[in-house]
């Protein structure tokens, strides 16, 4: 099983703590995992993009000119997409990207990323993360003090106003709580910070 160093807030070890075989002790499954973030990514996607074909754009109603004796190609409207204010080939129009997955992947991709995680030493245990004042600027000396560089996922039992308002300004930096973890913010984190309250609610939620 594997066992991590529980840190305080000032970034001294208070004891230590031995996480579940179950959740993060897996064979990492890679492709599970690239299937969940690419399910992620889509299902993201606002797909609001939209431009016009030749027969939306206005004018064009009338030949340019005669079908022949000009020298010139034959032409049907100044629409067409080969001129200047026509109409977009294949234009791209509003649509839905998202798209289901099943439950059972969804969960294999999820503790093979909180496995890789422990396997890369990127996994922080905190005894009771907590902010007493809405402080971004101690928030941020919490996170130097557990050794917190670039990109993190800060992990508390419940939802944590005060901590979310703490963090929300500091770049690289995303809160969420145990039971509303996903792939792609684990694997898109260098660093996952966890509540060491919140390892028994992950371990429930997601065995």
């Amino acid at each position: 099983m594997p066992k991590l160093k529980v840190y305080d807030m000032t970034g001294k070890v208070t004891g230590d703590v031995t996480l579940s075989d179950d959740i993060f002790g897996v064979e990492p499954n890679i492709a599970a995992i690239h299937t969940a973030v690419k399910n992620h990514l889509a299902n993201r996607r606002q797909g609001t993009q939209s431009a016009l074909t030749r027969a939306e754009v206005r004018g064009g109603g009338a030949k340019p000119y005669r079908q022949k004796g000009t020298g010139r190609a034959r032409q049907g409207s100044r629409r067409a997409p080969h001129y200047t204010h026509g109409g977009v080939v294949f234009a791209p129009k509003p649509r839905d990207y998202s798209y289901p997955l099943n439950k059972k992947l969804k969960r294999i991709a999820l503790k093979s990323a909180l496995s890789l995680k422990v396997s890369n030493d990127s996994v922080i245990i905190v005894d009771d993360i907590k902010m007493d004042e809405i402080k971004t600027k101690n928030f941020a000396a919490f996170l130097d003090a557990i050794g917190v560089t670039g990109k993190a996922l800060i992990v508390t039992p419940e939802v944590n106003d005060t901590v979310i308002r703490s963090a929300r300004n500091i770049k690289g930096i995303k809160t969420t709580f145990a039971k509303l973890l996903n792939t792609y913010d684990i694997m898109n984190a260098q660093t996952f910070v966890i509540d060491k309250a919140a390892l028994p609610i992950i371990e429930e939620v997601y065995a």
